[in-house]
This record gives C-alpha cells, sequence and structure tokens, in this order.
C-alpha cells in the first residue's frame, strides 16, 4: 500500500507539470499571433490609438488580454519625420498576468 501510494503521489505530481507546460506552451506559441494580429489591426486604425489602449481578444481566446501603449521618439537626426515616429509597447496576458508576453516596435504613424 506505501509503494502505491509512493507511486501514485509521483504520478499525479508528473501530470499536473506536464498540464502547466502545456498551458505556458498553448500561451507562448498563441501570444505572438494575438500580437501580431493586435499590431495588424493597430496599424489600420493608427490614428484612432495614438495615446494607447487595452482590451481582450474575444470570446475565442478567452483569458486572453492584451494592451498597448504609444509614445513619441524623439530623435533630432530625422527632423520634421521625428513627429510622426512612434514607440509601440504591446503586451499580451493570460489568466490575469499570469502569462506575460511583450513586443516593442517602431511605425511612422501619420496623424
Amino acid at each position: 500500500m506505501a509503494i502505491m501510494a509512493i507511486v501514485l503521489v509521483s504520478v499525479y505530481r508528473m501530470h499536473s507539470q506536464t498540464l502547466a507546460m502545456n498551458t505556458a506552451n498553448r500561451f507562448y506559441t498563441q501570444a505572438p499571433m494575438l500580437g501580431q494580429s493586435k499590431l495588424a489591426q493597430l496599424e489600420i486604425g493608427s490614428s484612432e490609438i495614438i495615446a494607447g489602449d487595452a482590451g481582450d481578444f474575444g470570446d475565442k481566446f478567452p483569458g486572453y488580454s492584451w494592451n498597448v501603449t504609444v509614445e513619441e521618439v524623439a530623435l533630432e537626426a530625422l527632423g520634421e519625420v521625428a513627429n510622426d515616429f512612434k514607440r509601440i509597447d504591446l503586451t499580451v496576458s493570460f489568466n490575469n498576468n499570469e502569462y506575460i508576453y511583450n513586443v516593442r516596435t517602431y511605425r511612422l504613424m501619420r496623424e
């Protein structure tokens, strides 16, 4: 009976670790695709999110949320174009920030 208890505890622990690794792998596979999709949406409607925005990915991806901030980048070398040069930070999170994926990109965004 003691041997059976030791074996079952080990099997349940291994199963728990497998589930946690599966969740992490699914997030780190899904998050870059969701982030790329959100960046594409932001690029299409760039004038709407000059300050930043946040939200979720709807019923298709429950538990996933995103947050974007847009900041101006001051570069003297670019001259007048620098006014349209923006730094975009996008964060995709899952399960109330248990897993977080960050993307930073720079874009020319005409206002």
